[in-house]
């Protein structure tokens, strides 16, 4: 009788245990810790999804006028483009922000608007040359101007004592509701970038980039140096490392392109003092660089019109992916050249 109770409860046991190993057996193997594992592929740079129109805005690069910068950090894209004089003038492009001081502005010069046509963007400038005024109207580029017709967007600050041209400031909360410009676009920002960061030192004709210097002429250069804590280049204006004044910050970059390219004058259009203007020849093709994280590797840019996005792939035509941050691009004559160490 007992050899017969304990031989059902076996039985029980067996089949209990069985029927657990059945159900078992179709379920899936997990991964060790893969409910923690979550996969984003958007990029923290700016909202590709987006598609409200960027702003364009130059900024003063003037020597004397760099320290008192502000808002260079939350461009997507910085645009350094060399200007008559052996200087320079940046356009730096905002997108999806609401409220940030951005200054100095100085006027605008007619190959700035090459770029804002890439970016669909919505102009932002205090005074301009006549061929840039001229260009702006024949192209119906979007513009606030606060020379000409919009000076309430605009405030002079001096903290430095500096001369009057190099004292103008303004804040995107003010732009971006001071005229009924369209704020849609299906444009997208022309570069394509990478959820991970681009290494691009296991390429044979990659090099180290730990300096990469312009020297525009004896009064005004540009360095960036790369920081290896942070993973940036930070960026130097005549040996100084360059500052947001009001920020009290450095100024860094993710990411540098460089376009080299051949310029020469404008030949109907003359600043007040009688000098003419440069013109840039940055449509077909070039060579060029690209840098990130300390290294920099050969490219090729190519923009076919004065609106079409400028296109950049390596040597084997492969495209350019940049890593996930902001970008200077660096306009540069090929004679004048890069240094890169």
């Amino acid at each position: 009788m007992y050899k017969k109770i304990l031989l059902i409860l076996l039985s029980l046991i067996i089949l209990a245990t069985g029927c657990g190993k059945k159900e078992n057996k179709n379920e899936p193997e997990k991964e060790e810790n893969e409910e923690n594992v979550i996969v984003d592929q958007k990029v923290d740079i700016i909202n590709l999804d987006s598609t409200s129109r960027p702003y364009a805005v130059v900024i003063n690069n003037y020597p004397s006028a760099v320290k008192v910068q502000t808002g260079l950090n939350e461009a997507y894209m910085v645009y350094e483009i060399p200007i008559e004089g052996g200087m320079s003038r940046s356009v730096a492009f905002y997108k999806d922000i609401s409220d940030l001081k951005i200054g100095t502005i100085r006027s605008a010069r007619h190959n700035y608007l090459d770029y804002v046509l890439e970016h669909d963007a919505i102009f932002v400038h205090f005074g301009w040359s006549k061929q840039a005024k001229k260009d702006i109207s024949d192209l119906k580029i979007d513009y606030i101007d606060g020379n000409s017709r919009d000076p309430s967007v605009f405030w002079r600050e001096n903290p430095e004592s500096l001369s009057r041209e190099h004292t103008v400031y303004t804040n995107l909360s003010k732009i971006i509701t001071y005229r009924n410009f369209r704020k849609e676009t299906q444009i997208k920002p022309p570069l394509n970038y990478s959820t991970t960061d681009i290494d691009l030192s296991s390429y044979k004709d990659s090099k180290k980039a730990n300096s990469i210097e312009f020297n525009y002429s004896k009064t005004y250069r540009v360095k960036f140096l790369y920081n290896e804590e942070t993973g940036k280049y930070d960026r130097y204006v005549n040996d100084k490392q360059h500052q947001d004044y009001f920020q009290n910050k450095p100024f860094t970059t993710e990411n540098i392109i460089v376009i080299l390219l051949d310029w020469g004058y404008t030949s109907n259009y003359v600043d007040a003092a009688g000098n003419n203007y440069l013109d840039l020849h940055n449509t077909g093709s070039g060579k060029g660089y690209y840098i990130t994280n300390g290294y920099a590797k050969e490219i090729t840019w190519e923009k076919k019109n004065r609106s079409s996005q400028t296109v950049y792939k390596y040597q084997d035509g492969t495209p350019v992916n940049v890593s996930d941050g902001n970008t200077y691009v660096m306009l540069q004559s090929k004679t004048l050249g890069v240094s890169i160490k």
